[in-house]
């Protein structure tokens, strides 16, 4: 079983910063890809966001920083001068993929656009994740506009169908405006590199982060085109399957989904629902999901009276259950330790781990995994561009002259 993963021997240059674009490549080095994340002197903006360890006097491992940057190597480049940007066609000249989420046109002020890395480069993959996408495979009237996580939401209609009622519109907690986009621009860049294993020839990948919660919205597209009908917000139920949602423990909440009637009839038993069984009302899927109010007050009424425990002994493995669980009960949960989805990761100076959620894609042969903490701002400068073939002189000397830093034991940067 090799140690390595999948990607193993694919170089990335990372200039992504914040959520998205970080994920995305995350994503790819989590699979054994060698990414290089190139950051100005004060750093990827996730850096300064926290949460901190008290311990952690110099800001050095923000949980935020920490969680989506993880087997990566960080150098620092002064990308607004001419030698920056020869460092980075040097390190372009030897790489597979750029990924970048700056907005449209910042790159090409930089000479840093595809169509001049592809020009030193013919079989780079160059990937951009930008809020309305770039004017290369489709012009949008919001080109310019900035984009955050709640933008893509609000646009691309998951937030549009999430919430309590038809009048409550509500954020999805995760911040699946960027977490999304960046899964789908990691599909977009293997999907280019494998073409590009093939031809010679690297190509642009473009993801829209409204387009990619669009897509994700499925539900919406079709139902309108289908009958007419507008999606809203229908609380923790599902507008067409039932019971299907969320339902009172005496003690918190647990999920009960039974889309057929071989469920639903299991559900009666376990629950010990025979008048519910019975009921013409609750007869058919069709029916139940006609009567959906009135099935789930009743079935509400048996399950808060158990605890999620007592629920879990009951209906677990039985048909589709779950408790809804806090951070405190998943970090205790069994099945997260035993797949390893809550891993330590060390981090110098600090008197115990970090934990981090651990890579839900499982290989058996090039499983990947978590091999190194995310690295501290400018900590592989030297390393990286000494496999470029930049000298220790060549070195001293952008450094002397601001447009390196490496990151040096007991400072900050120098």
């Amino acid at each position: 079983m090799s140690a390595e993963g999948a990607l193993a021997g694919l170089r990335v240059i990372d200039f992504t910063q914040m959520l998205a674009g970080p994920f995305c490549s995350q994503v790819l080095a989590d699979q054994g890809a060698d990414v290089v994340k190139i950051e100005s002197a004060q750093g990827d903006m996730s850096r300064t966001v926290g949460a901190y360890r008290a311990d952690d006097a110099a800001h050095a491992f923000g949980g935020y920083y920490v969680s989506i940057n993880r087997n990566k190597r960080s150098i620092v480049v002064d990308l607004k001068s001419a030698s920056g940007v020869e460092v980075i066609h040097r390190l372009v000249a030897g790489a597979d993929v750029v990924v970048e989420n700056f907005r449209c046109g910042v790159m090409e002020r930089l000479g840093l656009s595809y169509e001049s890395l592809s020009a030193l480069n013919p079989r780079l993959v160059y990937a951009a994740i930008r809020g309305f996408g770039d004017p290369r495979t489709g012009t949008s009237p919001y080109q310019e506009w900035p984009a955050f996580d709640v933008t893509a939401q609000a646009m691309g209609g998951i937030m549009g169908i999430t919430g309590p009622d038809a009048k409550t519109p509500t954020k999805i907690g995760p911040g699946v405006g960027d977490l999304v986009p960046g899964l789908y621009a990691a599909f977009g860049i293997l999907a280019a590199v494998h073409e590009a294993m093939k031809t010679g020839r690297g190509q642009y990948v473009d993801v829209s982060m409204v387009d990619c919660i669009l897509a994700l919205c499925e539900r919406l597209v079709h139902r309108y085109s289908v009958s007419g009908a507008v999606s809203v917000p229908e609380g923790n139920g599902h507008p067409m399957l039932a019971p299907f949602g969320l339902f009172p423990a005496c003690d918190g909440v647990v999920s009960i989904a039974c889309p057929n009637d071989a469920f639903w009839t299991r559900l009666c038993d376990l629950l010990e629902l025979p008048g519910m069984a019975a009921d013409p009302r609750f007869a058919t899927a069709r029916s139940r999901v006609a009567n959906r109010h009135a099935l789930d007050t009743g079935i509400s009424a048996h399950t808060s009276r158990l605890t999620k425990a007592e629920l879990q002994a009951k209906l677990g493995g039985q048909l589709p259950f779950g408790p809804v669980m806090d951070a405190a009960e998943i970090f205790a949960d069994p099945h997260f330790r035993a797949r390893r989805m809550i891993v330590p990761v060390d981090c110098p100076g600090l008197n115990r781990p970090i934990e981090v959620a651990g890579v839900p894609v499982r290989m058996t042969r090039t499983p990947g995994g978590i091999r190194r903490r995310a690295p501290r701002l400018g900590e592989d400068t030297c390393e990286v561009l000494g496999e470029c073939g930049y000298s220790a002189a060549e070195l001293e000397r952008l450094r002397r002259d601001g447009v390196i830093r490496q990151w040096i034991q007991g400072e900050e940067a120098s």
